[in-house]
């Protein structure tokens, strides 16, 4: 059995189109307050990722006895800035307009645990460039998009609307969507739960 640690639509749909069968079952960690802590030690965002991933998944495991447990997140940041999801309309026009113009870094970490133990952890990097969009343009995509920015820690979907804010993308699409899925396949096969 394969036990998803997110409540992540994104990472649910990737690994349903992947034709992995997973259970569902988000983790009750206080995320904010994990990242808020690392920040203040200065810790950067691959580490803050990689850590909640982890933390995720050994909270499920220990609800799971004996499943393959996946937990993962993701972390943005530009220049040293670290951003989280936006809580409202107004954060994320706050958000895009900081990013307008510039390149970020998407890190993407999952780790896998049975019964507790790890069993293997990867981090994956993808770097994007948001054009120099107006702000007309900008309210109109916030108007288009509704409440779809909210779940993302870049405040857009790349696999919506949110491609039209971008020139230039390097890296995995399944890492920009909050899961490196290929390497994770693999690792799903090698430990028995995927066909060879």
């Amino acid at each position: 059995m394969i036990v998803l640690a997110s409540g992540s639509r994104a990472r649910q749909a990737m690994l349903a189109a992947a034709g992995v069968v997973v259970t569902i079952d988000p983790p009750r960690i206080d995320e904010t307050r994990i990242q808020q802590a690392m920040r203040q030690g200065h810790a950067g965002a691959a580490a803050i990722a990689a850590t909640l991933a982890g933390l995720k998944a050994a909270e499920v495991s220990a609800r799971h006895p004996g499943a393959l447990v996946i937990g993962a997140d993701q972390t943005l940041d530009c220049d040293g800035a670290g951003f989280d999801k936006p809580r409202d309309r107004a954060e994320a026009r706050d958000q895009l307009l900081a990013l307008r113009g510039r390149e970020h870094r998407l890190i993407s970490a999952v780790a896998l645990l049975r019964d507790g133990h790890p069993r293997w952890t990867h981090r994956a990097e993808a770097r994007l460039t948001m054009r120099d969009f107006s702000e007309t343009f900008l309210d109109a995509y916030l108007d288009q998009a509704g409440a779809a920015p909210l779940a993302s820690v870049g405040a857009y979907q790349l696999e919506g609307l949110g491609a039209q804010l971008f020139t230039g993308i390097e890296g995995d699409f399944f890492t920009i969507l909050g899961l490196p899925l290929l390497p994770l396949l693999e690792v799903l096969r090698e430990e028995g739960e995927l066909q060879q």
